[in-house]
């Protein structure tokens, strides 16, 4: 079985983000680069079900900058057998139609019966390529998950849901992604540091999927404007002066918060 994991580098999360109000995109080189902890938690669902079955093969793709050979280096550290590195400089401030397109093609050109992300990623926070990988590779897909059973020729797993718990089910070759309810990522030791280096990892571009970034027939969308958040302004302050009760309704109805 060949379990695909995508992982992405993002801007660290305790770090406060910025965006470039030349161009419109993050602004990646504010803070510093980590592999986003969602898409960590995907790559120990993998590897923990390869250390549980023999004759599995965890492969960790990436959608990056040159500068992530250092993140994709880390999850084969973890314990992944092999990574792939799709970068073009064309991919710079791609939408999500061109990302999940370039991500099916590399996914597909890898081969894969199952297909392992986040729910959605730290920067973006999109939480649509799972659903439109899926389409695109024309599999199922089971997204959301808090809990998953990885078998021969199937994967399930339950998400919650507004009255209760939903268990849902789909056969391989599929497409999951998973939230923070499962567990955390390992800690890659100094033996997995060691052989990542010797690892294959490969890098590919647009050509080599044959995506055309620029395609006329393609759905693109592009930013019309950007702008600083503006800050924030100050509260409105109610003094208690036997009326409060008052005030605060009249505030809340004139807000139409009541």
């Amino acid at each position: 079985m060949k379990i695909v994991v995508l992982v992405k580098e993002v801007p660290d999360t305790y770090g406060d983000r910025k965006l470039s109000l030349e161009t419109g995109l993050a602004d990646r080189g504010a803070n510093e680069a980590v592999i986003d902890e969602i898409g960590e938690r995907a790559l120990e669902l993998a590897l923990s079900h390869a250390d549980a079955h023999e004759g599995i093969d965890v492969v960790v793709l990436s959608l990056a900058p040159e500068s992530a050979t250092a993140t994709l280096r880390k999850g084969l550290a973890m314990g992944a057998g092999s990574a792939v590195h799709v970068c073009d400089e064309a991919l710079r401030g791609a939408d999500l139609g061109l990302t999940a397109e370039t991500l099916a093609s590399a996914i597909r050109r890898t081969g894969f019966d199952l297909v392992v992300t986040g729910n959605l990623s730290t920067d973006g926070t999109g939480g649509m390529i799972p659903a439109m990988l899926a389409e695109l590779l024309d599999v199922p897909h089971a997204t959301g998950l808090s809990s998953v059973s990885i078998g021969d020729g199937s994967v399930s797993g339950t998400r919650p849901v507004d009255d209760g718990v939903q268990q849902v089910s789909a056969q391989l070759p599929a497409v999951i992604s998973i939230t923070e309810a499962l567990p955390g990522p390992r800690f890659p030791n100094f033996k997995g540091i060691m052989a990542a280096k010797k690892k294959p990892l490969e890098v590919i571009t647009l050509a080599d999927l044959g995506v055309a970034a620029d395609d006329p027939e393609a759905a693109r969308s592009i930013m019309l404007s950007v702008a600083e958040r503006p800050p924030r302004a100050a509260g409105v302050k109610i003094v208690d002066d036997g009326d409060a009760g008052e005030k605060i309704a009249a505030f809340l109805i004139e807000n139409r918060l009541a």
